[in-house]
């Protein structure tokens, strides 16, 4: 049950990001007080870790989003998603979300170009911050989603 709430929270700042380029702080925030909460009071993380494992998540999707943030790659809901995620599960699940993420998103960049001719124009309106050659920076937690999806295939 807990993976479905992740993966339902996941695809809603996904939607969000896609439409908007930005996810709410009450989705990233907001979430990870909630983890934050949960790991405190229970010693663990939403998905089961310990909680050291919880706190290493969080150092890594730091060590992971910062530089990218600080580049002007990333946006800071990037940093904020990644780390409520790290909040909710553990390092092994990030560092895998973090590579699926890496993989989706260097697939789409190769495939969007003749993807995205052939989807509907409404589909290309809703998703248009995904588009080829909108942004340098494209949104980050379309391919977070997809990286989650690849981590529970990989991991579970």
């Amino acid at each position: 049950m807990q993976s479905f709430i992740l993966l339902v929270w996941l695809l809603v700042c996904a939607a969000q990001d896609a439409r908007q380029r930005r996810i709410t702080n009450l989705l990233t925030v907001g979430v990870g007080a909630l983890a934050l909460g949960f790991l405190l009071a229970t010693g663990s993380t939403w998905l089961g870790a310990q909680a050291g494992q919880g706190g290493w998540a969080v150092l890594l999707a730091l060590a992971f989003t910062l530089p990218g943030y600080l580049m002007g790659r990333m946006g800071a809901g990037d940093v904020k998603l990644m780390t409520a995620l790290g909040l909710a599960t553990d390092g092994i699940f990030v560092l895998w979300t973090f590579v699926g993420a890496g993989i989706a998103s260097v697939l789409w960049l190769l495939l969007a170009p003749r993807v995205w001719l052939h989807m509907s124009q409404g589909l290309r309106d809703r998703l248009r911050y995904l588009g080829p050659g909108s942004s340098k920076k494209l949104p980050f937690a379309p391919f977070v989603l997809l990286g989650t999806g690849l981590a529970f295939y990989w991991i579970h």
